[in-house]
């Protein structure tokens, strides 16, 4: 049991068990003292010439200023017999305590392995010992981490897996539907017969988006995913991308514009995956950015080592509750999931995952005048041995 100090406190049938020791062994150490003094004593008296050679040992040493003497070798051997059996008893206790201290550990063991994974020793012991206890208890605390972890690799394969199964679900529904009116021939003219196919042709084309989102999502959320890295201008990469858009942005009544620092902006990077990761917060914006007149990418240098990205835009605020949800797989604002305003669900988890295996970073800011999403880049990706090394040292 632990006290007030965190240290280990014995019971009172320890304590006991540990005097009655320290008496036994104290006994046992003087009955042993006693026998061994009264063999000497008997030797030395049976053989004149060992009782005369220590009386002129005794007689020739002196001790002290004032020259003091040995009166009998008996006091001398008590002396030394007696400093013997003090560091005999106090190793026998000692010994005995971390014997309980032991114990201790191994019952607090026995209880967490009996199913209290929340139990931790609470306890506190000198020396290595407490090196143990702080080794289990990060232990458990580790094998708790890693159960969590698997509780939410499941949960979120069943939520993936729902996700997915509403979203193919709902469009294949309809190309079946109209399919089937066309095989039963439930059409009136030329007309409605190109609606419905046209119809079933817009559904399946949903289907395919979610299918190569959905492939791209799991091939960049694998660690191991390998970045055909180059330099590239960001300057240019941006300029391209906002003439790319300039249609889209017009149908849209928005205004993209670029801006830059005076900055060197180039950097190394897997330029197909970030033009991914710029085309899906562009479209993003266009989709859920409403009231928006203006689209904004901006770049800048933030140090001599890291680099700024933002893609904002001047339309109605993300509420604050939802800052932090946005890079969920399948999260929308808007709830109803609906396919006239929302893609896949998977674009800013993509555009995540992607910036993560650029070693950056990725976040989103919403106030009364802009939505930004902001990515921050290292100008040169580190080596594979510099990874290797980052990740042991964490």
């Amino acid at each position: 049991m632990a006290g007030d100090d965190g240290q280990l406190k014995l019971t009172a049938r320890e304590k006991s068990e540990l005097f009655g020791e320290g008496v036994v062994t104290i006994i046992l150490l003087l009955l042993l003292n006693l026998s061994v003094y009264v063999l000497l004593d008997q030797m030395i008296e049976s053989n004149p010439g060992l009782a005369n050679g220590i009386f002129q040992i005794k007689m020739s040493l002196s001790f002290g200023p004032n020259n003091i003497r040995f009166w009998s070798w008996g006091w001398l051997f008590i002396c030394i017999m007696s400093i013997i059996d003090v560091f005999v008893v106090y190793w026998r206790l000692i010994r005995r305590y971390r014997q309980m201290q032991l114990q201790h550990v191994i019952a607090e063991l026995h209880y967490i392995a009996d199913g209290h994974l929340n139990h931790r020793i609470p306890f506190q012991l000198p020396g290595n010992m407490q090196r143990v206890i702080t080794s289990i208890n990060a232990l458990v605390d580790s094998a708790l981490n890693s159960m969590e972890e698997e509780r939410q690799i499941e949960r979120s394969k069943d939520e993936l897996i729902t996700n997915v199964s509403h979203d193919i679900r709902t469009p294949l529904t309809s190309i079946i539907g109209y399919l089937g009116l066309i095989e039963d021939r439930q059409y009136h003219s030329q007309a409605e017969l190109l609606k419905y196919t046209h119809t079933a042709f817009e559904k399946a084309r949903q289907m395919k988006t979610l299918a190569d989102d959905l492939f791209e999502y799991t091939k960049v959320r694998q660690p191991t995913t390998p970045l055909n890295l180059s330099k590239i201008d960001l300057k240019q990469l941006l300029d391209q991308l906002a003439v790319m858009f300039e249609l889209e942005a017009k149908k849209n009544q928005l205004e993209i514009t670029t801006e830059f620092s005076n900055d060197d902006l180039k950097m190394e990077a897997d330029s197909q995956k970030m033009v991914r990761v710029f085309n899906n917060l562009i479209t993003n914006a266009f989709k859920y950015g409403q009231g928006a007149t203006k689209l904004v990418l901006q770049a800048r240098k933030m140090s001599a080592t890291a680099i700024e990205i933002t893609v904002a835009n001047n339309g109605t605020p993300i509420p604050k509750g939802s800052l932090n949800k946005l890079f969920d797989r399948f999260y929308r604002v808007e709830r109803s999931r609906s396919k006239a305003t929302g893609g896949s669900g998977l674009g800013l988890a993509i555009a995540q995952s992607i910036v993560e295996l650029h070693n950056g970073k990725i976040h989103a800011e919403s106030d009364e005048n802009w939505t930004k999403f902001v990515i921050e880049l290292p100008i040169d990706q580190p080596k594979k041995d510099d990874q290797k090394r980052k990740k042991i040292a964490d």
